[in-house]
């Protein structure tokens, strides 16, 4: 039977198709067994705790008034240097030159009237003793005695009270000479004025709580960190481990610190609880600002010229192998006798798995910690082609939607 010309064509462009998918298949096929692969090396491997922070001085002294009134001088700027009880600033301190005078005035018109307490005390206590005299003669009534006596004790006790109300009239002295002291504002250690709060001319005001006018950090060659570290790796964390970090002002310099506190009070954020961890930091050479944001990495562990192999060649797995080597290390140990943890060496075109212990990481390698991997070693670490470390007969691959019949 002859065909026709139509069904020639579709023959035609079915072998065509035929043979595209037949040479797709050869082409992929010949790439199946294409892989990067990295050598086992010996180096040093840190493991770390990533945070961030704020540099802050180790001192920093709020200073400011506990009287009102207005700024009449003011003697330093910001960063200036200041010695202890070095005048930073005044306050006007008329209104209270006045009040101290006033207290000086009541407290002597308070001793003048101890003098005539005293002068009264004095008279009544002679007429007392003279009535006492008289009555022994029987030239005077008892009553008359009895009143001399009552007259002595009440004066006794009016002289009391006169230097009882000298010792009242003193106190308020003091208290003026004390607010008149605080109009003169000193510094109270020895650092630099990181920030001022005031200008002359401006009011401030002590009723309720106390202004602050200047922010001094008593000395900026020492630093800290204080970082907060989350609940899950605040555990690694200890006094006197060695940190790394960096700020943003200099992004090719490393600094180096230790940890010095590790705080318990949690501090919870959204149901995020994290803790404070606060890292010393030497700044001789005063590099470091106060308000920097450092990038922390606080070293918990640390391994010196081990095996180690990169963490790629450990999340590894060839097609079609999860099934068989992807189980916890209870199931392992128990039924196959290998470790959990293995990386795959190419002998020939096969692979071959080489069961290990890992130990420390920090990200990028991974110990070995017993094994029969050799310094040197090749080992793969990824495949050319992607869909070749996906497991076969498993669904639709990963990443991609599945859709409802």
């Amino acid at each position: 039977m002859k065909l026709t010309k139509k069904k020639l064509s579709f023959l035609v462009l079915l072998l065509i198709l035929c043979g595209v998918i037949a040479f797709l298949v050869a082409k992929g096929n010949g790439k199946g067994a294409e892989y990067k692969t990295a050598p086992v090396t010996k180096g040093d491997i840190k493991a770390s705790v990533s945070a961030s922070g704020t540099v802050n001085p180790v001192t920093t002294v709020l200073v400011g008034t506990q009287v009102s009134g207005t700024i009449k001088r003011i003697y330093v700027d910001f960063n200036s240097p200041v010695k202890k009880g070095q005048a930073i600033a005044d306050i006007d301190p008329a209104a209270f030159q006045a009040q101290l005078d006033q207290a000086r005035a009541n407290v002597l018109a308070a001793r003048a009237n101890v003098a005539k307490a005293q002068a009264t005390l004095s008279d009544s206590k002679r007429t007392l003793e003279r009535n006492r005299q008289l009555f022994e003669r029987d030239l005077i009534a008892r009553g008359d005695l009895d009143t001399a006596e009552t007259t002595f004790n009440s004066n006794e006790a009016a002289l009391q009270a006169s230097k009882a109300q000298v010792a009242q009239q003193e106190a308020a002295m003091r208290l003026a000479e004390t607010n008149l002291r605080y109009t003169h504002i000193v510094s109270p250690v020895d650092g630099i004025v990181v920030s001022r709060a005031v200008d002359v001319g401006q009011t401030v005001a002590a009723s309720f709580q106390t202004p602050t006018l200047f922010t001094i950090a008593e000395d900026l060659t020492k630093m800290q960190i204080n970082t907060s570290v989350d609940e899950a790796d605040i555990g690694k964390i200890r006094p006197n481990q060695a940190v790394d970090f960096m700020v943003d002002a200099y992004p090719e310099a490393m600094f180096k610190g230790r940890v010095d506190q590790v705080r318990i009070a949690p501090i919870t954020v959204q149901n995020v609880v994290t803790y404070d961890v606060i890292i010393k930091v030497d700044n001789t050479d005063l590099r470091l600002k106060p308000g920097m944001t450092a990038n922390v990495s606080i070293v918990t562990t640390e391994r010196d010229g081990v095996l180690r192999v990169p963490n790629g060649a450990l999340r590894f797995r060839p097609a079609g192998s999860e099934g068989s080597f992807q189980r916890s290390p209870q199931t392992d140990g128990r039924r196959t006798g290998q470790p959990a943890s293995g990386v795959w060496t190419q002998d020939g075109k096969r692979l071959k798995r080489i069961g290990i212990v890992p130990g420390i990481s920090d990200g990028v390698f991974t110990e070995v910690v017993s094994g029969e991997l050799r310094e040197g070693q090749i080992i793969v670490v990824e495949s050319n082609l992607k869909n070749n470390s996906r497991p076969m007969g498993t669904g639709s691959p990963q990443g991609m939607p599945r859709f409802m019949r």
